[in-house]
């Protein structure tokens, strides 16, 4: 079984978390965060972890920091996971790029694009032929229609409705 380490402890980390446990292949899930107690290092030390830790996933929900730190990840040898709950629904022409999570009760339906690190967060549904840019965050409830276009580095909030332009 892998290893994974989470960056970021606080609430995308705990979720990130619960959904890494449900997919019953890591051994270890711990965190590096520069505030929470829990965490076995912060931020800079993810070097320290390289040839320990297979898998890592970013758990920040500033994008451009998300970004940021799944870059130096990358570039350190770690696989930047994806996180699919089994409560979700992927249609299987689906595309999800690494970095990813999709929480319980989502929805990405058939030939969605989802690029490196987004938040795909539960309930939020991703209909059909739909793109969404890298390391955006939909939030709960959000629905981004048919055929729409979600720019990278973009929050769409709480329950919004993004339609084609």
């Amino acid at each position: 079984m892998s290893k994974l380490l989470i960056l970021g402890a606080g609430n995308y980390g705990y979720v990130a978390r619960e959904v890494a446990l449900s997919l019953n292949k890591y051994s270890n899930i711990d965190f590096l965060d520069d505030k929470n107690p829990e965490a076995i290092g912060k931020f800079n030390d993810y070097n320290l972890f390289a040839g320990r830790y297979s898998d890592a996933f970013v758990a920040i929900g500033n994008p451009s920091v998300r970004k940021e730190l799944f870059s130096k990840l990358s570039n350190a040898g770690f696989n930047m996971v994806k996180l699919l709950s089994p409560e979700s629904y992927v249609s299987p022409s689906a595309i999800i790029k690494n970095g990813c999570i999709v929480e319980p009760k989502a929805v990405v339906n058939t030939e969605a694009l989802i690029n490196e690190g987004c938040l795909i967060c539960a309930g939020a549904i991703i209909n059909h032929n739909c793109c969404i840019g890298e390391f955006s965050q939909i939030d709960c409830g959000a629905v981004v229609g048919a055929n729409a276009v979600v720019e990278s580095l973009t929050k769409v909030c709480y329950n919004e409705v993004v339609y084609k332009k």
